[in-house]
């Protein structure tokens, strides 16, 4: 089951990024920020069954930044977000 696990991680990180090269999704859309999200997750879970460090540290960090910027286009995307910032 890990090594399922570990492989749809995988296939998640690279659906990504060909979709990055193919120009068929930008670096700021939610569907590669979630595809990055999630095979980060799934991949990091793997590597930590493995006990493989390198790659937890990767993963995580992996994870993490795409998490933030889902975090950042989803401030900047919202629609009140300009109606607020007018207001300060």
């Amino acid at each position: 089951m890990n090594l399922i696990i570990g492989i749809t991680g995988m296939i998640l990180l690279l659906a990504g990024f060909a979709l990055n090269i193919l120009k068929l999704k930008r670096e700021d859309s939610f569907t590669y920020i979630i595809l990055n999200i999630l095979g980060g997750g799934l991949s990091t879970y793997y590597a930590v069954t493995l006990t493989a460090i390198p790659f937890v540290i990767l993963e995580t960090i992996w994870s993490l930044f795409a998490i933030y910027k889902l975090m950042v286009i989803s401030i900047i995307k919202r629609p009140d977000a300009e109606k607020r910032d007018a207001s300060i």
